[in-house]
């Protein structure tokens, strides 16, 4: 099973500032609880220790992320890789008419082991709710 989530964000703010945050991978990592730690290299790669509250999984597992698309300041895309799951991220930067920015986030993720995609699925809201309050701050909305 696959899980896919789509949520769209507009804030009052510059669509080069929302660029800024979401382009960046560290910001990006920090933004969600279950990345303990994360580092970063300069070539869009990163490797994310997450920890999933799962019974399978015991400690924390290494995600190797890397952007596999990027064309500023509009569109991201980053594509992790571990022994548990597969998650692709898709985030899209507009301005809307009245000069906001929208940002539209896609993420689908692919579990190997037991318990990963019904983890997902319960709280992947709450993790975009998570990105939405980083930005806000990010950006002094909060």
């Amino acid at each position: 099973m696959t899980v896919r989530v789509r949520r769209e964000f507009v804030f009052e703010a510059d669509p080069e500032d929302v660029w800024a945050f979401i382009s960046d991978p560290a910001k990006r990592a920090g933004a969600i609880s279950v990345v303990d730690e994360y580092e970063v290299d300069e070539e869009g790669t990163a490797t994310w220790h997450v920890r999933l509250p799962i019974p399978v999984i015991r400690s924390s597992i290494a995600v190797e992320t890397e952007e596999v698309r990027k064309d500023p300041p509009e569109y991201v895309k980053f594509v992790g890789k571990s022994r548990a799951f597969r998650v692709t991220g898709e985030h899209t930067v507009s301005e809307t008419e009245d000069g906001r920015a929208r940002l539209v986030n896609e993420f689908v993720v692919d579990g190997r082991l037991p318990g990963v995609e019904s983890f997902f699925e319960r709280k992947f809201g709450d993790e975009l709710d998570n990105l939405e309050r980083a930005l806000e701050r990010d950006l002094g909305l909060a």
